[in-house]
């Protein structure tokens, strides 16, 4: 099984940037869509996605201001947030996007995520 560890996360002030990493302890399935998440795995905590087909969402409130992508040589999911705000507080946990979480084709240990704290 693939284990995942969140790092990245920090306190900063409004507008304010950070990058989020999830490292995987091996490749990631290609079955298997990633997800970054606010506060746990759930398809209403979904704060940015990259399906199996490679299809990316955002949800509305981070779109222009959240990139996800993947470096599938360092098998790292990546979430770069710009321009952040004090409702972006949350812990972010990466895991299997909500198509693929409990697909037995991705098996997955979860880390224990990152804290992402904004202030005005």
């Amino acid at each position: 099984q693939v284990r995942l560890q969140e790092s990245g996360g920090g306190s900063v002030q409004t507008g304010g940037s950070l990058k989020l990493s999830c490292e995987a302890s091996r490749p990631i399935p290609k079955s298997c869509g990633m997800a970054w998440y606010r506060n746990g795995p759930g398809r209403s905590n979904v704060v940015s996605s990259i399906s199996a087909d490679g299809t990316i969402t955002y949800a509305d409130s981070v779109k222009g201001r959240f990139t996800i992508y993947q470096d599938n040589t360092k098998n790292i999911l990546y979430l770069q947030m710009n321009n952040l705000e004090t409702q972006d507080t949350a812990l972010y946990r990466c895991a299997p996007d909500p198509s693929t979480y409990s697909s037995p084709l991705c098996p997955m240990f979860l880390g224990q995520g990152t804290q992402v704290t904004v202030s005005s």
